[in-house]
This record gives C-alpha cells, sequence and structure tokens, in this order.
C-alpha cells in the first residue's frame, strides 16, 4: 500500500487548501462537471457538481477568483450537445452567483475574461475535450495509416498539447485538482497543467477526501473488513478482487459476476449473464480466497425472470440451479438477510456495484436492500464507502448518499486506485 500511503502522508508538505492565501489570485480548478443530461439538457444526477462546492466556495470567501475548467461526455469537436453552457444554472444556483462564460476554453474571450476577472467573480470555460489537446491523441487518422503517419501525427499532438496546456496555465495564478473522475488520466488539465505551478497547486477538497477515504479502506481499516463487489463482470474486477484480498474479511459477490463463479463450480444457471473464457479465473479465484481464509460469499437464492424486462414472469430459486430459459437478475430476499449478518458485524465496509438489475424496478429490491443496510450501520458507527459510477447512481436515486460515510465521485479512477496505480492526476500535484 506504499503509494496510498505516501499520497496520505504528503498531505501534510503539498500546498493546502486551507491555507493557501487567495486573495486577489485568479485559481483555475479542474472539476469533473462530466454529468448526465437528458434529452432536454436538464441534469440527471448532480452529484459531482454538489461534491466540488465546497472547494469553489473556499476560493471564493478566501477572496480569490475562479475559473471553472472541466469535460462533458466525448466529443470530437466542438457540439451543442455537450456544451457546458448547458450546466450554467446548476453551478449559479450552487454558488449562488453569476457564472461568466467563454465559449471557446482557447479563445480571445476566455484570454480576456480570465485576465479581468476580479475577486469573488467565476469564470467557466468551454468543453475542454472540444479540443483533442485536451486528451493529446490524434483524431481522424485513417484507419490504414501507416505507422510512420502514426509516429508523426502523434509527435505533432504532443506539440500541440504542450502548447494547450501552457495558455489554460496562463489564465491563472494557482492550480487546484479536483476532479477524482478524472484523475486517472494523464490528460492537459489534469496532470500536465501543475507542471507550470510548482508552488502555487494542491488538491480540492473533493481529491483530499477521496484518497482518505480509500485509504482508510486499503490502509488502515477497522476490523472486520467487508467488501460487497456487483456489477455486470468478473473480468472488469480481477485486479480489484486480488488486491483486496490483502485487506478484506468478508468479500459479497453479486450481481451478473456471481454466476460465473456458480458456473466454475458445476452449477445451473440457465440464461444468467456469464463469461465463458472466466470460468478458470473463477475457480483460481475462489481457491486464492480459500487459501488467504477469505470468506467470500455469494450462493444463496436469487430472484429469476423468463426475460430481460421489466414485464417479466419471476419466481425465487437457488442461484446454482437456474432452470434454462430463466435468468438471475436480483439477489432475493434470503440471500440479502444471509449477508445482512455479516455487513452488522463489519466495521468497514466498501460497496462498488449493483446486486441486481436496479435499473428495472422490478429487479431493484436487492440493491436497496443493501444501500439501507449500510446507511443502518453506519449510523452504529461502521465506516462505508461506496464507489463505482452504478453503485453511486444506486444510492443517490434511492435517496442514501448523505446515510453512508463516503460516495466516491470516481469511476475508473477509483478502480485503479484501489488496484494500487498511482494516478497522473495525484502525482503531479504531489511531485
Amino acid at each position: 500500500m506504499s503509494v496510498q500511503l505516501n499520497a496520505f502522508k504528503n498531505f501534510s508538505v503539498m500546498q493546502n487548501i486551507d491555507n493557501y492565501d487567495f486573495a486577489g489570485k485568479r485559481a483555475i480548478v479542474r472539476v469533473d462537471f462530466n454529468v448526465p443530461l437528458n434529452d432536454t439538457f436538464q441534469i440527471t444526477d448532480d452529484t459531482r457538481i454538489r461534491a466540488a462546492v465546497p472547494t469553489l466556495k473556499k476560493v471564493l470567501s478566501s477572496g480569490g477568483s475562479l475559473i471553472i475548467m472541466s469535460h462533458l461526455g466525448r466529443p470530437k469537436g466542438p457540439t451543442s450537445k455537450y456544451s457546458l453552457r448547458h450546466i450554467i444554472p446548476a453551478i449559479e444556483e450552487k454558488l449562488g452567483i453569476e457564472i461568466k462564460f467563454a465559449p471557446d476554453c482557447m479563445g480571445d474571450e476566455a484570454q480576456n475574461l480570465s485576465a479581468t476577472l476580479k475577486s469573488g467573480e467565476v469564470l467557466l470555460l468551454e468543453n475542454l475535450r472540444f479540443y483533442a489537446e485536451e486528451e493529446g491523441k490524434p483524431r481522424d487518422l485513417a484507419e490504414d495509416a501507416t505507422e510512420e503517419v502514426k509516429k508523426a501525427a502523434k509527435a505533432e499532438m504532443k506539440e500541440k498539447q504542450k502548447a494547450f496546456t501552457k495558455k489554460l496555465a496562463s489564465y491563472a495564478d494557482c492550480y487546484i485538482n479536483d476532479a477524482f473522475g478524472t484523475a486517472h488520466r494523464a490528460h492537459a488539465s489534469t496532470a500536465l497543467i501543475a507542471k507550470y505551478f510548482p508552488n502555487d497547486k494542491m488538491f480540492g477538497y473533493v481529491m483530499e477526501g477521496e484518497i482518505k477515504a480509500i485509504d482508510k479502506v486499503l490502509s488502515s481499516p477497522a476490523r472486520p473488513v467487508t467488501a460487497i463487489l456487483g456489477g455486470a463482470k468478473v473480468s472488469s474486477k480481477i485486479a480489484i478482487i486480488e488486491k483486496l484480498f490483502d485487506v478484506v474479511d468478508n468479500m459479497i459477490i453479486g450481481g451478473g459476476m456471481a454466476y460465473t463463479f456458480v458456473k466454475a463450480q458445476g452449477g445451473k444457471i440457465g440464461n444468467s449473464l456469464c463469461e465463458e473464457d472466466q470460468l478458470e479465473l473463477a475457480k483460481s479465484i475462489l481457491e486464492k480466497a480459500k487459501a488467504k481464509n477469505i470468506r467470500l460469499h455469494y450462493s444463496g437464492e436469487v430472484v429469476i425472470a423468463d426475460a430481460f424486462s421489466n414485464d417479466a414472469n419471476t419466481k425465487v430459486c437457488p442461484i446454482d440451479n437456474i432452470p434454462e430459459g430463466w435468468m438471475g437478475l436480483d439477489s432475493a430476499e434470503s440471500l440479502i438477510s444471509l449477508w445482512e449478518k455479516v455487513l452488522h458485524e463489519s466495521r468497514t465496509i466498501l460497496w462498488n456495484g449493483p446486486v441486481g438489475v436496479f435499473e428495472m424496478e422490478k429487479f431493484a429490491a436487492g440493491t436497496k436492500r443493501i444501500a439501507a443496510i449500510l446507511a443502518d450501520v453506519t449510523a452504529k458507527g461502521t465506516f462505508t464507502l461506496v464507489g463505482g459510477g452504478d453503485s453511486v447512481a444506486a444510492v443517490t436515486q434511492m435517496g442514501f448518499s448523505d446515510k453512508v460515510s463516503y460516495v466516491s465521485t470516481g469511476g475508473g479512477a477509483m478502480l485503479e486506485y484501489l488496484e494500487g496505480i498511482e494516478l497522473p492526476g495525484i502525482k503531479a500535484i504531489r511531485e
């Protein structure tokens, strides 16, 4: 756990948002406002915006001005669909202040607006990913391009990215990275820009909170420690499972990934989701868990359906004896009751991934019950960390986000950090 411990210890030797003097300074803040929008561009989950508010308000209350930058979606160039203009009302509501907007993060307007910002004012830059330079990857390369052409394109993009990063940095006097959700990307605004502020770079409250919360699970947990891993695929969780074997006492495996483990042991899973090419791996994971004395929990009753539909016929049956033509889509109440005993005995709990197809109301009961149990044990003193896009969406939609210890705003970033990978966005601040 040396990477995580280093990240935690180095908070004391870096610039700190609580101690930094923002008076009269322009702070350029990388946030993660990649929020979901519906067809009319209304925000359907503002968790990430709400999470960044304390950092933004800290700068303003300390006499500084704000230049906010973020990405939204995966555009291949400027497009109205992914314009950050859509989220201005939400930011204004949260901050209680009018937001200036630069419709081109590299344009003259962005340069002029940032240069004339006064203390207490806020400027939002247009979507960084409208420029390929943000990610540093050439666009529109022909599929049949030669290696020589690809190499030249990459070299050209590297130079363009340097210029892009330098211009972003020129807007401000200090840099704050508060975008944990993109901390695993070595992009211009998440990692490269930090070098232009050698003595004036720092984490925001989201980044600090994320690192400390995950470290609390990985490095200094109260025991027993239980991990709840759900979602569809075992293959996407292999590295995390093996890393957590060094930390946890119990591991609950739910959702679609459970059926691969069941079939690996000869169980009948009907038409349930299964990664056939991961069966041997599932067997090896079971063997490792036994060797490390980790108690794995995944067997029991599940809710099965005769179609992947909210209107399907359903019934409850053992997870290892599902009839052909039927598929497991949720964890049954009896199985959740078995897990509940384990969770109530735990002092630290990590939850990553739903235990059923919670997007369909008919199969959301298991995931909702897990959220309720976590809220209950949190109130009794257990540290609970919820992370991963689907898990966060579940606790938020079900009204439990403020009833657990910490809700991570990072999906892929959290997974990589749990695996022990040093994230570029964190490394750039610590260097």
